[in-house]
């Protein structure tokens, strides 16, 4: 059996919820996904990073994510704020892609210029001969 009980986690992610709103999970169910989905989070994340990790010093993925959730570490989110979060990303991931083209094209303004700057040289140098 796992420690903390499913109704100890329950409590813990429904204690910030104010009175009279909706909690965020209502079943075993809800807390099984969450805890699932970050176990595979934790599950990728050390295949990512398999050098730093050592098979004998793991601590199961789902003992992590279970931690997590009763800590405080990590939360459940309603659909709502996944959604707001997901379009903030976007947002996000949009904002900085657009700055690399401007930083890329840039770099390929400032090699095209350096090269018409070479070109030049070379060609006065060919007519001072």
């Amino acid at each position: 059996m796992l420690h903390p009980s499913y109704t100890d986690l329950m409590a813990v992610v429904n204690s910030e919820v104010e009175q009279g709103e909706a909690p965020v999970v209502n079943s075993r169910y809800s807390i099984v996904l969450a805890t699932a989905r970050r176990a595979r989070q934790i599950i990728t994340e050390r295949r990512a990073n398999e050098d730093k990790y050592a098979e004998s010093d793991e601590t199961k993925p789902l003992s992590v994510a279970v931690d997590e959730l009763y800590n405080g570490d990590i939360r459940i989110l309603s659909d709502e704020e996944e959604a707001q979060m997901e379009e903030e990303l976007t947002a996000i991931y949009k904002a900085e892609a657009e700055a690399q083209n401007v930083e890329l094209e840039f770099t390929e303004e400032s090699e095209t210029a350096d090269n018409e700057t070479a070109d030049n040289e070379t060609a006065e140098e060919s007519v001072e001969e």
